[in-house]
């Protein structure tokens, strides 16, 4: 194991990426609860004393993995079709958080540090990505109290959706639903909960083309918010603001 672990070392030297990169794998396999310093090291091939001359500790670790985690994330870039750009961005968050879930108990709250204080992540580029979205919102017509809305609102849909979509994960194991929904059926008396009995069935069939419920819900969304813009569009963000891409 030991002769492994060197050899791994020997093709790729120990740098603060790969040590974040293979925090961030752990967190995506085994959750939160499996990242220590010590598995950390143990997955790098080095005693857990060398990580800290990359990290000072498991709470720079999360910093760094959130950041790694978001920076795959798309943001809206201010330009002819705001509507386009700004579902792409929600769907490309959506899809980190879903290869990422640890992320979003990060993203959308506190955690605690090692000694039991809380401490608020902002993360500079979730702040970009913020930024970029909320320009979108007012360039494409939207008032102030209606882009605070509008932000909140796409953003709970972007993660509520992606809580949503892990809780089935882990409750039905891949492939596993044709054989529930027929066993539920089974248990059903004859004629009692008929529109259960279709939306079950809606489940077992094969709805090729559909949008996913993510999509479904995120189209509907927009399709309201632009109903109810306020304002005209602008051609241009204010002087002094700028959009900028994540690094």
């Amino acid at each position: 194991m030991a002769k492994r672990a060197e050899a791994i070392q020997q093709r790729e030297p120990l740098s603060r990426e790969r040590v974040l990169r293979t925090a961030m794998k752990i967190a995506d396999h085994e959750g939160l609860e499996a990242l220590s310093m010590r598995r950390l090291a143990s997955e790098v091939g080095v005693e857990a004393m060398s990580l800290y001359y990359y990290v000072k500790g498991k709470d720079e670790i999360l910093s760094g993995i959130v950041e790694l985690a978001i920076s795959e994330i798309e943001p809206p870039v201010p330009g002819k079709d705001p509507r386009a750009v700004i579902r792409a961005a929600a769907i490309s968050y959506h899809d980190a958080l879903r290869r990422h879930p640890w992320a979003h108990g990060i993203i959308t709250g506190t955690i605690k540090r090692l000694d039991g204080s809380a401490a608020d992540r902002v993360s500079p580029t979730q702040m970009r990505y913020m930024e970029a979205e909320l320009s979108c919102l007012r360039l494409a017509g939207f008032s102030p109290l209606m882009t605070h809305h509008a932000y909140h609102l796409l953003d709970s849909h972007i993660v509520g959706s992606t809580l949503w979509e892990a809780g089935i994960a882990a409750a039905i194991p891949k492939g596993s639903l044709p054989d529930l929904a027929k066993s539920f059926i089974a248990r059903l008396e004859q004629g009692q909960f008929p529109y259960t009995l279709e939306h079950i069935q809606q489940h077992m069939g094969k709805l090729k083309g559909e949008k996913s419920p993510f999509e479904f819900g995120l189209d509907l969304i927009l399709d309201g918010l632009w109903k109810l813009r306020d304002e005209r569009p602008k051609r241009k963000a204010p002087r002094g603001v700028r959009s900028r891409r994540a690094d």
